[in-house]
């Protein structure tokens, strides 16, 4: 059935009519002149004081209309790059979109200059001006951030530095990771040359002669260009580093967690929940192994389903309706905005040429519509892709009617909403007697694979890019000991669950995250985000549907508060506790425990 997935092509429309037709290029005509406007403004308004508020106050809704209609264009033209990857115009008018947005930066420079040294009193006044209320939690934040600058004009050439130097070490790697071949020896033979976007899914897939091949050839491809990905990697550390010194951060984490939304001691009790509980998650994996009369697995293959008989693809119609009727059953209007989602064409999922690898949810708070990309080509990971993707949909339509720079939710949160869609399609597909047992078993065995990948993987990364922070703190780190440290991450993590022999020591090469200039620690976050949607799915389903209106008042808070605070308003949870975090990895146990006694029932194809 693979070859009748095709999925279905979104309509832009919403957008512009037409790629840089007269609408758009007027939009950015007046969007450039604009923010030219602000940044002059800006630079010549004296330091926020009760003289100077009502002036800031006027640039500050000029600023965020504008920011709105930058993200817009910038929302449009990263769809169509996506969608149409082998059509250089698209990757060209996002540079020049990306350059635009570093002069908007330059007004949040002037912005953070006017608020650093500003008295508590006048701030305190400041944000609640009438107007201003709304965007309280966002302008505080700008005011922590101040605290942590350069002056104006470092902090200026820094952002014109971070075009041409900082961001092009990410640019550099994602030009010659892309164009990377590796040479792929099929189990019957066959030998084939193949590009490394293959190389992921080829890994997982459910045939492990297959997975192995794809990752040995692999690996060959990226020891090619290791001595290039280590350059990077240290530039990007290192620079960071440095502007940290500058702007008195004193700790690489401190950003990391600042972009999250959480405090040090919540970050401490999660992973101190985490290193607590390695072994009952690390049994999800023995578990696996068992069932395949092996007794641990290879980190390549921790993302491959069980070589199940049974396995099978799903067309895109099979496919939607699962969600569907996943979402309807247990969460009736998040399925009836679904539908809606689909009528209106928000919903890129057709499988075809010429597609960037991935899947992600944007939108535009101007339009106020959001749109979801991925590539459907039948598989049940991908069917709870697109329900991910769709819980990330719902957060921000919960949110369409809040001020833009109240629906600016940090990645945790994000992630939260995104995990819990995935929770709902499990539980629809678990629920539902028209399943076979086969099939509930292949959607058990992706939610708890996702849920050691995300709890264990995650953390591997997490560990390796502290241990990277400290070590590049003292000057470069080689490319043996890049390999060393990535290492000696997975050992420890994954403990007993890994094969003798089953690392993979060039995991910090072609694992992308580790080589994003917009942000550092890409990771854990997700596991945040599937501990804290799985308490709130045991809570909703040990309510039912009077637990609805607390989640949605938990999403809506996201944009408007700390992470902490949003669980203590909403929930009266403390995050800061690892009891919280504990409770909720201690909760696998008994889909584990379902996993286990389906296992016994049905042979699979070692």
């Amino acid at each position: 059935m693979a070859d009748q997935a095709q999925g279905v092509k979104w309509d832009l429309k919403g957008y512009f009519p037409s790629f840089n037709g007269p609408e758009m290029l007027k939009f950015k005509t007046r969007l450039a002149s604009d923010i030219t406007k602000l940044q002059k403004k800006a630079e010549g308004l004296a330091p926020l004081s009760a003289k100077t508020a009502g002036a800031w106050e006027e640039l500050l809704l000029a600023a965020e209309d504008a920011e709105t209609r930058l993200g817009h264009v910038l929302s449009y033209v990263g769809c169509l790059e996506s969608a149409h990857a082998d059509k250089e115009e698209y990757a060209a008018e996002s540079a020049k979109l990306y350059g635009l947005a570093a002069e908007y930066s330059k007004f949040g420079v002037d912005l953070l200059r006017a608020f650093k040294d500003a008295p508590e009193k006048v701030f305190a006044a400041f944000v609640k001006r009438e107007k201003l209320k709304p965007v309280a939690h966002s302008l505080t934040r700008v005011r922590e951030r101040a605290r942590r600058t350069m002056t104006p004009a470092e902090e200026k050439l820094a952002a014109d530095l971070g075009v041409d130097g900082f961001q092009s070490w990410e640019r550099l790697y994602n030009k010659i990771s892309s164009k990377l071949q590796f040479d792929m020896a099929w189990p019957d033979g066959r030998k084939e040359r193949l590009p490394i976007s293959r190389w992921r899914a080829l890994m997982s897939d459910a045939d492990r002669k297959v997975g192995r091949a794809a990752f040995e050839g692999g690996n060959k491809a990226w020891a090619g260009i290791e001595d290039s990905c280590a350059a990077a990697l240290n530039a990007l550390a290192g620079t960071r580093l440095a502007l940290n010194r500058r702007r008195g951060v004193k700790h690489y984490l401190e950003p990391a967690l600042f972009s999250a939304g959480i405090k040090k001691r919540t970050l401490d009790a999660m992973y101190t929940a985490v290193n607590r509980n390695l072994e009952p998650v690390r049994d999800i994996l023995r578990a696996k192994a068992a069932a395949m009369n092996r007794k641990g697995i290879a980190f390549f293959e921790r993302e491959a389903p069980l070589p199940l008989k049974d396995s099978k693809t799903f067309t895109w119609e099979e496919g939607s309706a699962k969600v569907d009727a996943a979402f309807s059953r247990v969460y009736p209007a998040l399925g009836a905005y679904y539908r809606d989602f689909l009528d209106k064409k928000w919903l890129e999922s057709e499988a075809r040429g010429g597609k960037r690898p991935g899947a992600f949810c944007t939108g535009s708070n101007l339009t106020r519509e959001q749109q979801v990309y991925m590539t459907f080509n039948g598989s049940l990971g991908d069917v709870n892709t697109l329900a991910h993707e769709m819980g990330h949909a719902w957060h921000s339509h919960l949110l369409k009617e809040m001020r833009p720079w109240a629906t600016e939710y940090p990645m945790t949160l994000a992630e939260t909403a995104s995990i819990f869609g995935e929770h709902l399609l499990a539980e629809g597909i678990q629920s539902d007697p028209g399943v076979s047992e086969a099939q509930k078993l292949i959607m058990l065995d992706e939610y708890l694979t996702g849920a050691a990948v995300t709890i264990l993987d995650i953390t591997v990364r997490f560990e390796f890019e502290k241990a990277f922070y400290d070590e590049r703190q003292k000057g470069e780190v080689s490319v043996t000991r890049l390999k060393e440290l990535m290492t000696e991450a997975q050992k420890r993590i994954f403990g007993g669950a890994l094969e003798p022999g089953g690392e993979d020591p060039l995991f910090w090469a072609s694992k992308l995250h580790f080589y994003m200039s917009g942000v550092s620690f890409y990771n854990f976050p997700y596991t945040f985000g599937f501990l804290m949607a799985a308490t709130l799915f045991r809570k909703f389903k040990s309510e039912g549907a009077a637990f609805l209106p607390k989640y949605e008042a938990f999403l809506r808070l996201t944009g408007s508060d700390t992470a902490e605070n949003v669980a203590k308003r909403s929930l009266g949870a403390d995050i800061g506790d690892s009891a919280f975090w504990e409770t909720a990895i201690k909760g696998l146990a008994e889909p584990l425990a379902r996993y286990k006694k389906l296992l016994e029932g049905i042979k699979t194809a070692a």
